[in-house]
């Protein structure tokens, strides 16, 4: 790497390499008002930070970032402490702010009741323990881009967004969902309402009622809850819903959280099988796989490529930054039995979700309960379950 100065700005080069926000950290410590031009090849740094805010932008001739120039000014690219700068979206009035001592939270009932931030404030900025939303996310309301979001009335994927229950075939297709399979429900989609709040809490409530003019609409009338707590530095979440119609409804739930991802990024849980899937993400066998005993040992996040469902789950997960001597443990009751781990090798994310059943299945009627997880909800019937991340520090 050339060496930069004021009166020498370098030019940096990557050959092929999937953006990583620890690399761009490194490459900018210390080097507030230089100036920079940066080349990628064989990469796409779409997500980069810095090309969001570049001065000038080139594309090659298939519309991907080629180079960018900017100068450099109080910048990491590390997600885990934003620039400061950059964090004024956290005051945007349409986010409810949730305080604890120096944790707080921000919660976005209008992004299918998403959370928004989880971080605590220190000497050196905002430490993110959930991979923060940014203010393109929150005026696109795009749930996919906040720090987590909940998943009702199911979790993950339907098949060919279809289904058959008590002898009759439920079709989800058309109903907003712009996926092949049905995807994650469709509470992330939808506003939530307000309820009771305090300094640090806030109910979150979402009534649906189907709607014939729909198609694909979600055929059973429930309602659901999010109530959200600070405690300490701690995130408590209660998942609660309850089936309003007149027949049995087939149902799942649970939350979808990020976390910062970075070269020494480590995940540890104790998981007895995973589910093997298909290039449509859809289960096809559950088995054997190294990622079982690395799970168990302290598992790399670059370690595999994954977008699994783990059965056998402890119900504790340790999502770890070593490198940064902290870490925070995801906790769930036994309502949440499955627990799923995507880690792509193509992108910079990480997610470590606590759910109540595996992907498909409701297509998966011959698998046992304890293997697919989910639940039937007689009229009035109702659910819940209680989640919690808590931050250590060491």
């Amino acid at each position: 790497m050339p060496r930069a100065t004021r009166a020498n700005p370098a030019v940096l080069c990557f050959e092929a390499v999937p953006y990583r926000p620890l690399l761009f950290q490194i490459i900018t410590n210390n080097i507030d008002g230089m100036r920079f031009t940066v080349r990628f090849s064989g990469a796409d740094f779409q997500s980069a930070p810095a090309a969001r805010d570049a001065q000038q932008v080139t594309r090659d001739d298939q519309g991907a970032l080629a180079t960018f120039d900017m100068t450099m000014r109080n910048v990491s690219f590390n997600p885990v402490r934003p620039e400061a700068s950059n964090d004024a979206w956290l005051d945007d009035p349409s986010l409810i702010a949730l305080r604890s001592g120096r944790t707080e939270l921000r919660v976005a009932p209008q992004v299918g009741g998403s959370i928004a931030a989880y971080y605590e404030r220190t000497g050196e900025g905002f430490l993110h323990w959930l991979r923060p939303a940014t203010r393109g996310a929150l005026a696109a309301r795009d749930p996919l881009q906040m720090a987590s979001f909940p998943l009702f009335p199911y979790c993950n994927r339907i098949r060919d967004a279809r289904f058959e229950f008590d002898g009759r075939p439920i079709d989800l297709a058309g109903d907003g969902n712009t996926f092949a399979h049905a995807l994650h429900g469709h509470a992330w989609r939808r506003a939530w309402q307000v309820g009771a709040r305090t300094a640090s809490s806030v109910q979150l409530d979402l009534d649906h009622t189907p709607d014939s003019r729909v198609t694909g609409d979600w055929p059973f009338r429930y309602s659901a809850r999010q109530q959200i707590e600070l405690i300490g530095d701690a995130l408590h979440m209660t998942l609660s819903a309850r089936n309003l119609d007149d027949r049995p409804m087939p149902f799942g739930m649970g939350h979808h959280p990020y976390y910062p991802r970075t070269r020494d990024t480590r995940v540890t849980a104790s998981v007895d099988a995973m589910w093997h899937a298909d290039p449509d993400v859809l289960p096809t066998h559950l088995g054997a796989h190294p990622a079982v005993e690395a799970l168990r040992e302290g598992m790399s996040a670059d370690a595999f490529d994954l977008d699994n469902n783990f059965t056998g789950w402890g119900r504790e997960a340790v999502i770890a930054w070593p490198e940064e001597r902290r870490e925070v443990t995801l906790i769930a009751d036994a309502k949440f039995g499955q627990m799923v781990v995507f880690a792509p090798a193509s992108e910079a994310l990480l997610c470590v979700e606590p759910v109540s059943n595996t992907t498909d299945c409701f297509n998966l009627s011959s698998e046992t309960r304890e293997h697919v997880g989910g639940c039937v909800l007689m009229p009035g019937e109702e659910i819940s379950g209680v989640l919690k991340w808590v931050p250590a520090r060491f």
